[in-house]
């Protein structure tokens, strides 16, 4: 179907449904319903799931947490070059 003919079809100006297919606006309720019917759709609203169950992501962190706890840690020396902030003075300097 064309735009031209969606348009038609929901009783939307052809400029609003282009600019709608091209991310240029974002359709209300009242516009989305129409579009749908326009297109043979029909749009219900429901409950909708969490994507992530709550409960088990914080089991799973709380897991990670404590594997990373039993690792073994081994501090690090002191690097060996200089900062980067440093550098970056340098060369604001030198420019």
């Amino acid at each position: 179907m064309s735009q031209a003919e969606l348009s038609r079809r929901a009783g939307l100006p052809r400029s609003v449904v282009n600019a709608y297919l091209k991310g240029g606006r974002e359709p209300g309720a009242d516009a989305l319903v129409r579009l749908a019917a326009a297109g043979g759709f029909e749009l219900q609203l429901g409950r909708r799931k969490p994507p992530v169950d709550a409960e088990r992501a914080g089991r799973i962190l709380v897991q990670v947490l404590e594997l990373a706890e039993a690792l073994p840690f081994r501090p690090r020396p002191a690097l060996d070059y200089p900062l980067l902030s440093d550098r970056l003075g340098k060369k604001k300097l030198a420019a």
